[in-house]
């Protein structure tokens, strides 16, 4: 079995992102929580592509996205 079968993907949407930067910001936050092995934001369509090892927890990913500085919609 890989280990892809053992993950979890989820897309949130997430407002204020409007660059790199703002990316990096979310993908940083978001990926140190615990059991998230990839993310990625998109600016430009605020979706942010977060694969974990089980569910995340919505609250823990809204603070998350709220200390970068950013707001899960």
């Amino acid at each position: 079995m890989s280990p892809e079968a053992n993950t979890v993907t989820a897309v949130y949407q997430v407002t204020g992102m409007t660059c790199g930067h703002c990316e990096g910001a979310v993908a940083e936050e978001i990926g140190a929580l615990d059991g998230v092995s990839s993310v990625k934001a998109v600016a430009s369509t605020g979706q942010v592509t977060v694969v974990s090892a089980a569910p995340l927890d919505e609250a823990a990913v809204r603070a998350a996205v709220d200390e970068a500085g950013y707001e899960l919609a």
